[in-house]
Formats: C-alpha cells, structure tokens, sequence
C-alpha cells in the first residue's frame, strides 16, 4: 500500500460557508486522479461535513469503482452515543450510507480518557469485534487523542485491536499534550500498525512563519512546505499509511508528487523538522487543528476555529487596530463574546483546549 491515505474530512466546497456544499464533480476528478496514481486508501467518519461526507464517498467513490480497487476506512462516534443500541444502529447506517456490505477498517473514533470509559460502558470494543468475526469489518481499531499512558493502558486492556490512529507531525512530536512521539513509540511497544491523523495540523504546517519557510526552501527549494509535513509522518517505520485531508485538486497534485515514489527522510532532516516544530509550537497561541467538531452543537453558532486562526495569525504577524475578516465573522456568525459557557465544544475537543478562555482571548484581542 501506498503511504498516502485521502481523508474525507475536508473536501471541496461550493460555498466555503457551507460544509455539506461539497463539489461532488471536483472530488470526483481527485479521486480519479489518486486512484490512477496507485493510492487506494480512504477515510471517512460520521460526524464529518455535518453527517454527509459518507454520502459524498459514496457517490464519488462507491458508485464508481469496483469494491476491490480501494480500501475504506469509517469511525464508530463514540463521544456522541446516548445508549448501548446506538453502535449497531449507526454501524448498519454508515453501511448503507457508503453503499457497501463491509468496512476493510472500522475504528473507535476520538478515544480519550473520557470516551474510552463511554466505549466501555457501551460495549463497542465487543461490538466492533462481533463486526470483524461476522465479516463486516477487516481490520479494527481505534483513533486517539490523549497522552501515551492512557494509550498504553487501552492497548494493554484491549489486545485484539490491529491498528491505531494516531496524531503525529514534528510540531507535536515533542509536545506535552499531544505527545506525538511517546504515543507512537507506544504503539510500536505494543505492535500495532500506524495510521497517521493531522499530519500538518489543520494546516498549520503549511502557514508557517516566513523564516521557517525560508529554512525549507533552503533545503530543498523544489518542494511544498506541506510536503516536509507529510513526509516526516510516511517517515516512520510503523506507518501504514497518512491521511491527507486534502480540499482541491492543487493540494492532491502536490502529494501525489513526493508521495507516488516516496522517499523517507534522511536522519538530518528528521532532526532538522523537529527543531523546526519545537521553534514554531512558540509562535502559536491557540493550537487549533480546525476540525470543527466543536461547531456543530455551538447554541450561539459560534464560529470557533475561523476566531481562533484570525486570532493565531494576529498574533504571529504583530498586527494591531480593527480586523475586517473579524468583523465579517462576527457579522455572520455568533461572537466569542456571545459565549454562553455551555462547555459542549471542550467536551469534543480533541486537542484538549480551554475553548472558553481562548474566546475570551480572541474576544479581548479584536472587540
């Protein structure tokens, strides 16, 4: 397989302003063009543009293509099920959904220490199991965002998972948060396969400061900053595969460049990048990935992570005085000040941040 997996959770929009405005015609020439590239890997998730990118999968992917030609990876949402029943009734839902009759990998989607004791008190690790033995599932598994130890305890508790999905780029390689690095090495102890999430952070690995960019086109002036990203996470031993949320056909065209006959990083440059993250983790105040799993359930639709990158690049370029792009926010959007403190976003997190603090932040900063 390939090292490059094509996530499904930031596809290409129509109105930017509308999640489920997908252009079905667009993501339908990104997936001809993986496809004839040798990629096979897919990935998707209930939650993802509001509950409608398996559809889109489904259309663009499913209705096109032999089921043998492509591998299709779904989440069971554990952080949003109410009862037991609800794992069985959303599994045969996203089968019908994808338009097939199996998932060649199905994960627990988002375990932390909190939702890995819902995943528990709901019997998903059985269930998904039940899944694999009666055929509907190949491989099992689950993604992650917590610190190595809780990691190490669900692989030890729960042997039988195949895979893990982890959130791995050299700006959280060292992070005491994320924990990148020990979280991987962790897997690797347990000898568990690697799927890697968010390996330029929501984007923050490609709008990285002017002297950092300086520094990668020093090194290699032919490739994408995104590139030196992705290629530090296809890097490691264990990897099955990096997800790529990619959102038009210029960002596809630029992985499948480094990515069709990949070449892992030398020692040097591995070092290099992780210095790189160390230096630019300093210059970012909200470490927001723009999943947007904190939008949905907001009562004042409050748009969370477009504050929060408005807020981040204020930061960086030291500007000050009246922003138009907040304005425009705050106009067609909840404010940060419009907060109820209903605590809902930093429930879903999965970076763990202190949302309502940093709306204030952003609030202090702007208003």
């Amino acid at each position: 397989m390939k090292k490059l997996g094509f996530g499904c959770m930031r596809l290409p929009l129509i109105n930017p302003e509308d999640p489920t405005s997908v252009d079905i015609e667009q993501f339908s020439k990104m997936i001809d063009t993986f496809i004839e590239n040798g990629f096979t890997y897919f990935d998707t998730a209930y939650p993802y543009h509001q509950k409608q990118s398996e559809l889109f999968v489904k259309k663009a992917l499913v209705e096109r293509y032999p089921r043998d030609s492509y591998t299709l990876a779904d989440k069971l949402p554990v952080p949003f099920m109410k009862v037991k029943e609800d794992a069985q009734k959303i599994f045969y839902e996203q089968l019908e959904k994808c338009g097939v009759e199996y998932f060649d990998y199905y994960l627990l989607h988002s375990l932390n220490r909190n939702h890995y004791q819902t995943a528990l008190k709901f019997d998903c690790f059985e269930f998904i199991k039940k899944m694999k033995d009666e055929g509907k599932i190949k491989e099992i598994g689950f993604s992650f965002h917590d610190t190595a130890d809780i990691l190490d305890q669900i692989l030890t508790e729960h042997p039988e998972m195949d895979f893990v999905q982890l959130q791995i780029n050299y700006l959280d390689w060292n992070s005491d948060s994320v924990q990148s690095k020990l979280c991987y090495e962790t897997a690797v102890k347990h000898g568990k396969k690697v799927v890697i999430m968010e390996p330029v952070k929501g984007g923050s690995l490609v709008r990285v400061p002017e002297d950092v960019k300086t520094k990668l086109f020093n090194l290699d002036n032919s490739l994408s900053v995104a590139s030196w990203a992705i290629r530090f996470a296809a890097s490691l031993k264990n990897v099955r595969v990096v997800l790529s949320g990619m959102s038009n056909l210029e960002q596809l065209y630029d992985n499948i460049s480094y990515m069709k006959e990949f070449k892992p990083l030398t020692q040097e440059e591995n070092k290099f990048l992780i210095q790189l993250g160390d230096q630019i983790r300093t210059s970012i105040a909200i470490p927001c990935t723009a999943c947007n799993y904190c939008t949905p359930g907001c009562p004042k639709n409050i748009c969370i992570p477009e504050y929060f990158n408005l807020y981040n690049k204020r930061k960086q370029t030291l500007s000050k005085g009246k922003s138009n792009e907040y304005d425009n926010l705050k106009n067609e959007h909840g404010k940060p000040l419009d907060c109820i403190e209903c605590g809902q976003c930093e429930r879903v997190c999965p970076q763990k941040l202190p949302i309502i603090c940093n709306l204030k932040k952003v609030a202090e900063e702007f208003e």
